[in-house]
């Protein structure tokens, strides 16, 4: 392209606004130029978005070609985005892991100048808050005091983030030299050979992905002490110039603690693990063994079950954490007791797509409440329980209306219901006319607690989308494209439809499997290396192509079960021969 150049620099256009960028000029140098910069968090620019690659805004787009000719060219990101510069901010997803990036290198830094020598694990995430445990460490109300003074003074002090590039044996001398061999160990599977750090004084960490230009942009957040270690505290869903309040979810903290005793009876609990078991074949025997306790599980809750005399389960649960084999593996446990389950699928509840009422935007919320016909869904579930026989609707997706085919139902106390959809857990959904001991609430999603290293945990949404893109394009011929054009409003409607009732459950599954990244990077890796540079959707899909290239693939499928939960979106699970019907 031919760059535009006046008297002073080349011209760039930094959301919309055009600014001529000299040699020595930062992105966020320009930024400010252009009265950009705000202090308020919810409209401040953390980072930028340049040809699908986020730059951190420390990053300097002009550089000189030649000492002699003394020409100033584009740096190559820019070129290839003819100067156009998308700013992100902390109301993006991507804004957001930034803003989190920022917060745990704060976090870590002092940590590190507190405690020098104490171990830190950033385990998982719960509400907005990120749970870290310290080995060897007593925590209590004075260390948490002084933790969260120490990260005031170095927001305060503003120090600048940078990154640095080391040679990958230096990077590995360095983290063996302070005792983080899981970094050690995640660094013999990178495939550069180079390694980008951040640095501080003499603490060094690595962080997957930008932060912010520098320390004081941590404007939001708080420390508390929790019952399994600290809890750092992201800003306020609502308000994120305010630092969210502590979520106190005992279920959903012991489904996680599960996980990671999981994790270390089958000596998998980071990367390097699970790349250690599929380069020397182990990852059969560790597939076996995950599989065998989620079959342990399945029998624990239908114990349960039969002792509470159930007549009706519910089973929910976020996009693509299982439900539909989930339900499919009760039933057959619930047969072991003699019983004779029949499963029931909300998504049969869907009211005919003509007769749903757009919302103030004129869009239809697919996630919404309102989809499902609850007043029929009541009335026939206190019919059914009651000893009446009931027809039974059917949703044809292809029509998008609800069908009757003369299908009708009687149950008895040998029968119960196993009911699944997004909604199982809405209180709308239970009848007044049906006692509440009959009805037991089955949470179910994919709660991982594999790490990268330590310091960069996996979220669990993540993992799901990872499935969602295989499945969609496995069973529904859909690109990755498509799915994640779709990704943001399923999330907002797990926000308000889903999670809230989390803790309503009388028992969690996590459906996660710690091998399923290695199986899954096999299906998904091909399907985003096609997507182009033009595409809208670039940067995500970089972003988890990176992610993926810290995995060994697996090529193991002949040993995965036909009813596994992974089964429900790589194919192949024998519960049901219309592969359509998973959600």
């Amino acid at each position: 392209m031919t760059e535009k150049q006046d008297e002073r620099g080349l011209l760039l256009r930094i959301d919309g606004k055009e600014i001529t960028a000299g040699v020595d000029d930062s992105l966020l140098a320009l930024v400010k130029k252009l009265n950009l910069d705000t202090t308020d968090l919810k409209t401040r620019p953390l980072a930028a978005s340049i040809a699908g690659e986020v730059f951190t805004l420390n990053y300097v787009p002009v550089r000189e070609e030649g000492r002699e000719s003394q020409r100033i060219i584009l740096r190559r990101a820019l070129r290839a985005a003819k100067g156009e510069v998308k700013l992100i901010r902390y109301d993006y997803k991507r804004g957001q892991r930034i803003y989190e990036r920022t917060l745990l290198f704060v976090f870590l830094l002092a940590m590190h100048e507190l405690y020098p020598g104490v171990q830190v694990r950033v385990n998982y995430a719960v509400g907005a808050g990120l749970l870290a445990s310290c080995e060897n460490m007593k925590i209590d109300e004075k260390a948490v005091m002084d933790i969260r003074k120490r990260m005031h003074s170095i927001v305060q002090a503003d120090y600048k983030l940078e990154r640095r590039r080391l040679d990958i044996e230096d990077a590995i001398d360095h983290f063996s030299l302070d005792g983080q061999v899981d970094k050690v160990r995640l660094l013999t599977w990178r495939r550069f050979s180079y390694f980008d750090v951040y640095q501080h004084g003499e603490y060094v960490d690595y962080f997957y992905g930008e932060m912010a230009p520098s320390t004081g942009y941590l404007s939001v957040f708080d420390v508390q002490i929790h019952t399994l270690g600290l809890m750092l505290l992201r800003p306020a869903a609502l308000n994120p110039n305010t630092p969210a309040l502590i979520e106190w979810k005992p279920k959903l903290t012991a489904a996680f603690e599960e996980s990671e005793k999981w994790g270390q009876l089958m000596r998998c609990d980071v990367v390097a693990d699970l790349n250690d078991m599929v380069k020397n074949g182990e990852i059969r025997a560790l597939i076996r063994v995950n599989e065998a306790l989620h079959e342990k599980r399945f029998a624990e809750l239908a114990n349960e079950i039969i002792a509470r005399k159930t007549r009706a389960v519910f089973i929910a649960g976020p996009s693509s954490s299982g439900k539909t084999t989930s339900a499919n593996r009760l039933c057959t446990q619930l047969r072991i007791h003699g019983k004779s389950p029949v499963l029931l699928s909300l998504d049969d509840y869907y009211l005919d797509r003509e007769s749903v009422i757009p919302d103030e935007n004129g869009e239809i919320d697919l996630e919404h409440i309102r989809m499902i016909d609850t007043d029929l869904f009541r009335d026939n579930l206190s019919e059914l329980l009651h000893g009446k026989t009931v027809e039974l609707p059917r949703f044809d997706f292809r029509t998008q209306q609800r069908t009757w085919t003369g299908h009708t139902l009687h149950v008895d106390e040998d029968t119960p219901l196993v009911i699944e959809g997004l909604h199982a857990l809405n209180p709308a959904l239970f009848p007044n006319s049906v006692d509440c001991s009959m009805i037991f609430r089955l949470y179910v999603s994919a709660l991982t607690t594999l790490n990268l290293d330590n310091h960069n945990r996996i979220p669990t949404t993540e993992l799901r989308l990872l499935r969602r893109m295989v499945r969609d394009h496995e069973t529904r011929g859909m690109s990755v494209e498509r799915t994640l054009s779709m990704w943001s409003s399923v999330r907002r409607g797990e926000e308000c439809w889903i999670f809230p009732y989390q803790e309503d459950a009388d028992a969690f599954f996590n459906s996660t499997l710690v091998y399923e990244p290695a199986v899954l990077k096999k299906h998904i890796f091909p399907l985003l290396n096609d997507v182009q540079p033009e595409s809208e959707f670039f940067d995500d899909v970089r972003a988890i192509v990176k992610f993926l290239n810290y995995f060994l693939e697996a090529n193991v499928e002949d040993e995965i079960p036909p009813t596994s939960i992974l089964r429900e979106f790589i194919g192949g699970n024998t519960f049901y021969r219309d592969e359509t019907a998973g959600r």
